[in-house]
């Protein structure tokens, strides 16, 4: 049995078609918000790359539809920026959910869920001198699990901030957003 250096096996590796496809499939990742724009980025996730055609799940059949007409465009953009030419894009639906799953499976940090940024989001608020709540064992039956979450409930909210209108227990978020709590601003907006 013969040995070979790692650089020769390495070599082998990146000559072979399916691993320059991944390596630019890569790049192409990193490239796509640049080259669509973030608005069409949250809507849309490539997929794969197979024989030079890029498949990109969408997030709707109407942004798929409007991506047909910018397909072109975005060919020519991802063409300059790729060492592989592609020579078509498929917009579907299919892919989607799968793709979000993967995709937020691997991603951490605030943009993983997005209700972290919601105002109304209390579940990290800590009002000063306050310690954190104990966790409770697993309830046996729903009226014991109803009991332990209302206590729960009460105990984060009991040093919220009031409500100027209503005087409830209002999340900080709301408060800074509209000055008043979400209920109350909903009533304001139903004139």
């Amino acid at each position: 049995m013969a040995f070979e250096s790692l650089h020769h096996v390495l070599g082998s590796f990146e000559n072979q078609g399916g691993w320059q496809e991944r390596q630019q499939f890569k790049r192409l990742l990193a490239y796509w918000p640049e080259v669509v724009g973030l608005a069409v980025a949250s809507q849309t996730k490539p997929v794969a790359i197979q024989r030079g055609v890029l498949k990109v799940a969408t997030s709707s059949p109407a942004w798929a539809q409007n991506l047909i007409f910018e397909r072109q465009r975005i060919l020519e953009k991802l063409n300059t920026r790729l060492t592989i030419e592609l020579t078509d894009i498929r917009f579907s639906t299919a892919q989607w959910h799968s793709s979000r799953k993967e995709n937020s499976a691997a991603t951490s940090g605030p943009e993983a869920n997005p209700w972290q940024d919601h105002p109304s989001h209390v579940a990290n608020f800590q009002a000063p001198n306050q310690s954190p709540p104990a966790q409770a064992p697993a309830p046996k039956d729903p009226q014991t699990a109803f009991q332990a979450w209302s206590a729960l409930v009460q105990q984060r909210s009991q040093h919220l901030p009031a409500c100027p209108r209503c005087h409830c227990a209002t999340p900080p978020g709301e408060l800074q957003r509209w000055t008043v709590c979400a209920l109350c601003v909903a009533q304001q907006w139903r004139g």
